[in-house]
Formats: structure tokens, sequence, C-alpha cells
């Protein structure tokens, strides 16, 4: 969302900008040892691996971030997909094979490298 608002108020420099932005934002927070944004943190919850539930990883986190403009396509039915999946993940979430837990579940440490 912000990318729409950015470019077109500063046209494609911005939104240029706005996209490395969001890039940076979220494979570093996503990726990161919590798997949390500020968002996230706000509401309890954090992305981690499907397997392990440790870190997705910086890679990871970047096909998250633009696999979710697939999961928005379609009138947001990757968003709304975790509706019908046995598992409750949405299509961004499957294809970086992760998910999105209550922190409460998985709580927050370090993982080694």
């Amino acid at each position: 969302m912000i990318d729409l608002v950015v470019s077109s108020q500063a046209g494609s420099i911005g939104g240029l900008a706005a996209l490395a932005t969001g890039v940076a934002y979220f494979a570093y927070f996503e990726g990161g040892a919590s798997g949390q944004t500020f968002g996230k943190r706000a509401l309890g919850i954090r992305v981690v691996d499907m397997t392990s539930g440790g870190p997705i990883g910086f890679e990871r986190a970047l096909i998250r971030y633009f696999a979710r403009i697939l999961s928005a396509l379609p009138c947001c039915l990757g968003y709304l997909w975790m509706l019908w999946d046995r598992e409750r993940r949405t299509w961004h979430d499957s294809f970086a094979h992760d998910v999105v837990v209550p922190v409460s579940s998985y709580p927050v440490r370090r993982w080694p490298n």
C-alpha cells in the first residue's frame, strides 16, 4: 500500500524507493530471529518455518514479500485462503513454507546459524 501512495506522489523514483523500503523492512524483520514486524509484535504473532519452528531467513522473507502480490491479485483470494486451508495458511505462507503463529505458543528465541 505504501508503494501506491509514494509512487502516486513522487513518480517512478518514489515507487522504487517505496519498493526498496518495503523489501528491506519485511526481509529484515520477518526474516530475522524474532520473525516479527512491528505490527506482528503488537498482535502477538510471528512468522516461523513450517517444519522447524525457527526463523525463515532473509531469502524466504523476500519470497514471502513478493508472493503477497500474488495473494492480492485475484480479489485478495490468497489472503482469504486461510479460511479454507487446513493449516490456516495464506498463499504467501505456502510459497515461503512458513506459518504465522502466536508468540505464546512459539516464543521468540535465538536460533543457531
